[in-house]
């Protein structure tokens, strides 16, 4: 059951990781919606920066994704 509280702990979170990175994850939705047909890689540079944005605050906070 340690597993599953663990994984709890976690998913509380997200949404203060969420909060952190904001503004690339509204550069990367602004991205997507101007496409009317997304295909691969049409927003690559803009979801990188919003995973490595996740993945920076999720460290900071000391856990993960």
């Amino acid at each position: 059951m340690e597993s599953v509280q663990k994984a709890k702990q976690r998913f509380r979170l997200y949404p203060v990781i969420l909060a952190k990175c904001s503004k690339e994850a509204t550069d990367y939705a602004a991205c997507v919606l101007k496409k009317d047909n997304v295909s691969l890689n049409d927003c690559k540079e803009a979801f990188g920066k919003f995973k490595n944005c996740l993945q920076k605050s999720a460290a900071n906070l000391k856990t993960r994704l």
